[in-house]
């Protein structure tokens, strides 16, 4: 299906959707759980974690940030918790799904560079604001007009089935899972011990003056700070002149905002950008490495450009983690103190079992 614009029709947002806004929710209030928590992040289908506090809007629903990564819209297709700094957008339409939902998104997105975070997508301009659909038309080719005016002072209706069938011909397997949330394991903090984050982990600053405007488009990625696309800011060939290293993947980089990724693969590190290579000091794999970043990002909020986590700060973290258990249920001690002075061990099972148990977590 060819996508011709020409022939759209203004809408404004206001008579397509009824708009209502998230609600703030502290790092330190949130409680772990399965429910998706939408953040004002421009990845993961703005998915920042998952809570235990019940969600405050229902799925089949758009939600489309204000503030912080300011335009960015996301299908939900599950209920979710929505940050204040996001807004969840209802449509006025019976028929809507999650393809029609797709189509919404990206064409909301192309809106977003009309604002930033110093010029903020307020509710009263999100209402105003004004987008460009495809239309309804009667058989014989003349435009459909709608003498209600639902969706337009000017009768103007939107094609509902074209977009859905748009989105459909794109031929774009859907992302499959077998794990279902009522199969994911329990996870119950209070048991868990404190760890110091250089006992689990060798932490060093990226190292090599690497800039991604001077370097050539490679297959390797280069991680700075951001939060967002896993720190990763493009591909760069390989540095053959020694003053850039190469890192091995199956690390953890934080950056100096606290940004913890799993990195899977090789990768570069711009070092500007201040970013702390994590290497295991025990036999890290791609679970147990998205399970700890994931806790590390708890930490986040205790830095700032006034408090960087440099290489000392990242080593002195405290976080805390599941630990392993006797029969008896006691925890098991370490006569060695390898991880921790008190003797306790990482239960390095559990983690990696939990990650693997969420949805798509067979997919990893």
């Amino acid at each position: 299906m060819n996508l011709n614009t020409r022939d759209w029709k203004e809408f404004v947002l206001e008579k397509l959707f009824t708009i209502k806004k998230g609600k703030r929710l502290t790092s330190a209030d949130q409680e772990d759980g399965t429910n998706n928590y939408i953040g004002a992040i421009d990845s993961n289908n703005g998915v920042a974690n998952h809570i235990a506090q019940a969600p405050i809007h229902k799925g089949n629903t758009i939600s489309l940030s204000y503030n912080g990564s300011v335009g960015e819209a996301f299908y939900q297709k599950e209920p979710y918790w929505a940050t204040d700094d996001v807004n969840a957008l209802y449509s006025k339409y019976e028929g809507f799904n999650e393809p029609i939902g797709l189509f919404f998104a990206a064409v909301l997105r192309q809106e977003k560079y009309k604002f930033s975070y110093g010029r903020k997508w307020t509710l009263e301009n999100m209402n105003s604001t004004v987008i460009k659909l495809p239309i309804k038309h009667n058989k014989d080719g003349t435009v459909y007009i709608d003498a209600a005016k639902k969706y337009s002072d000017r009768g103007y209706v939107p094609d509902w089935q074209w977009m859905e069938d748009y989105i459909k011909s794109l031929h774009h397997k859907p992302l499959a899972t077998q794990n279902k949330r009522t199969d994911v394991a329990q996870l119950d903090i209070a048991g868990w011990k404190e760890f110091v984050l250089g006992r689990l982990f060798k932490v060093e600053l990226s190292k090599g003056d690497i800039k991604l405007d001077d370097v050539d488009k490679g297959r390797i990625p280069l991680v700075s700070s951001g939060e967002s696309n896993n720190g990763i800011v493009g591909y760069i060939d390989e540095k053959g002149d020694g003053k850039a290293e190469i890192f091995k993947g199956n690390k953890i980089t934080v950056d100096m905002f606290g940004n913890p990724f799993y990195q899977d693969d090789d990768f570069y590190a711009v070092s500007h950008g201040r970013v702390n290579i994590l290497e295991p000091k025990f036999e890290l794999n791609k679970p147990i490495g998205l399970f700890i970043s994931s806790i590390i990002k708890k930490e986040q909020y205790k830095f700032s450009y006034g408090r960087a986590v440099y290489s000392t700060e990242a080593s002195n973290m405290i976080i805390e983690l599941p630990v392993q258990h006797n029969d008896d249920g006691t925890p098991c001690i370490d006569v060695n103190r390898t991880y921790s002075d008190e003797g306790y061990i990482p239960d390095w099972t559990f983690m990696e079992n939990y990650i693997i148990s969420l949805p798509y977590g067979d997919r990893l």
